[in-house]
């Protein structure tokens, strides 16, 4: 889903967190096409029946499968653009409907740094990445957290598809510090010497309970660069360089609410919560494949040299996704039968088929999970209006 190569242009020090070249992508497939480990992933959702009862067979059906996919795949512009054609599909079967707002307003020809709230692992910077790519723009390099690229062919095909690498498992406050230094250089330079635009979530992980807030500690990063290669401390300046744009996705209804609403209960009434393995793979597959009903995704103003501390940027942040957040009747509902804050619940666009769906759905939540569940999608209402509580 892009309309420019991925040039050589970065230095060498970013070779170990940056996506794939055009030149690296015909082994990277090659690769992936002799991975066991993916084409059992692959069999298990695709072959089901066959990968039980004869595990080599569906290996190898997987094989010529993915090489008769990923045939004349030679650029990372090719490998979008087959990924755009099943955005399309899972877009036309499990959505009724992806409106994008605020994309005009932006410079075609300028990069910009998306910095967006959090609410699913991978489709959030895709539908960025569509929306993108629906209007001719080139695409996005995304952030994503090597805690999700645990798995070699995990992290061959993110970087296939112009991911980069977040550094989330350093050890030690100096390699830590050493691993966001580099981070920020990679994404300004990406920035101001490529002009190839960038997504990053404003906090690291999902927002599970609807909350969106930005980390100061992520604003802090950004301004590292500049402070490093310019001596210049101003993250005014820093924000404006990049061209910091908030961004804004809403989903009527979030097909990993469940398991989320399961997480929050055991964190609260536990006091802790322990993943499955490659559960974040699950949720990805999960968020891809179940519906979403319908999905707004509205890009904010850049923001200006007009602050004085991180704080100050994160507030602004804030404050954007918050007013672009669309309110869906499924977060009226959830505020309404939550019974939090009657005052702030408007049913004048609820109609009876969106109350029925609502219903049917929340009646398949067990009766423990239904307060976190109800919050995930009441909770939007309740930040914009300040009135969220801390056991969230």
């Amino acid at each position: 889903m892009t309309h420019a190569s991925t040039p050589h242009s970065a230095p060498h020090d970013f070779d170990a967190i940056r996506p794939y070249h055009d030149d690296e992508v015909a082994s990277v497939l090659d690769r992936l096409a002799h991975c066991d480990e993916l084409l059992d992933a692959i069999t298990h959702f695709r072959l089901p029946r066959l990968a039980r009862h004869a595990p080599p067979v569906a290996r190898f059906l997987a094989r010529l499968g993915l090489q008769r996919e990923m045939r004349n795949i030679e650029s990372v512009a090719a490998f979008q653009q087959r990924i755009a054609r099943y955005m399309a599909r899972m877009i036309a079967t499990t959505t009724d409907g992806f409106e994008i707002e605020g994309l005009e307003h932006l410079d075609a020809d300028k990069a910009y740094l998306f910095i967006g709230n959090h609410r699913d692992i991978a489709l959030d910077p895709a539908f960025v990445n569509y929306a993108l790519y629906q209007k001719g723009r080139n695409t996005v390099r995304i952030a994503i957290g090597d805690n999700l690229l645990q798995k070699p062919f995990v992290n061959d095909l993110m970087r296939l598809n112009k991911s980069f690498i977040v550094p989330r498992s350093a050890k030690g406050k100096r390699a830590m510090l050493q691993a966001y230094q580099t981070l920020s250089r990679y994404i300004r330079h990406s920035i101001t010497v490529d002009n190839h635009s960038i997504w990053i979530a404003e906090r690291e992980g999902r927002a599970k309970d609807g909350i969106d807030r930005a980390d100061t500690a992520i604003v802090k990063m950004l301004g590292m660069a500049q402070r490093m290669d310019d001596g210049e401390a101003d993250i005014g300046a820093a924000v404006a360089e990049l061209r910091l744009v908030p961004v804004s996705i809403s989903y009527e209804y979030d097909p990993c609410d469940l398991q989320k609403a399961r997480e929050l209960h055991a964190r609260h009434t536990e006091g802790s919560y322990e993943k499955v393995e490659f559960e974040d793979i699950q949720s990805i597959v999960a968020g891809i494949t179940g519906h979403k009903g319908r999905i707004r995704l509205t890009f904010g103003t850049p923001l200006s040299r007009d602050f004085d501390t991180p704080e100050a940027v994160t507030q602004e942040i804030d404050r954007q996704v918050l007013a672009n957040y669309h309110m869906f009747p499924s977060h009226q509902l959830a505020l309404e039968a939550s019974g939090l804050a009657p005052e702030l619940v408007d049913l004048s666009e609820v109609t009876d088929a969106d109350r029925q769906r609502f219903e049917t759905r929340l009646a398949s939540v067990p009766e423990q999970l239904r307060y976190w569940w109800l919050r995930q999608y009441a909770n939007p209402i309740l930040n914009r209006a300040g009135h969220v509580e801390e056991d969230a």
